[in-house]
């Protein structure tokens, strides 16, 4: 739909940008049917409340991989980003083992 339209990759990298920082209000807005969009995530997230919130329906606060990134990050700034690369390397506690989910009841 936008292939050689000057700023489709200027909307593009801002609506990226928006999704990475939860920015719901901006992605509604950047969408190309801003009040589709709206109507879509408040089927799922309906309290205003969600618009504010750190992941969507699809994954959930426990698995989006935008709040897991955002989470590494912080942990890497705080640890030292040799380190963090040094423990990711080995595997660390990026998966967490199926026992642990059947545990708490997370498992499907």
């Amino acid at each position: 739909m936008s292939i050689g339209h000057p700023a489709a990759q200027l909307r593009d990298d801002a609506l990226s940008r928006a999704r990475f920082e939860f920015r719901w209000e901006d992605q509604f807005n950047l969408s190309l049917d801003p009040e589709t969009a709206r109507s879509y995530h408040d089927e799922t997230l309906p309290k205003e409340a969600h618009k504010l919130a750190h992941f969507c329906s699809m994954c959930g606060p426990k698995f989006c991989s935008m709040r897991i990134s955002h989470d590494i990050r912080a942990e890497a700034r705080a640890a030292g980003m040799e380190q963090m690369a040094e423990r990711y390397r080995d595997g660390g506690d990026l998966y967490v083992p199926q026992s642990e989910l059947l545990a708490e009841g997370t498992a499907r």
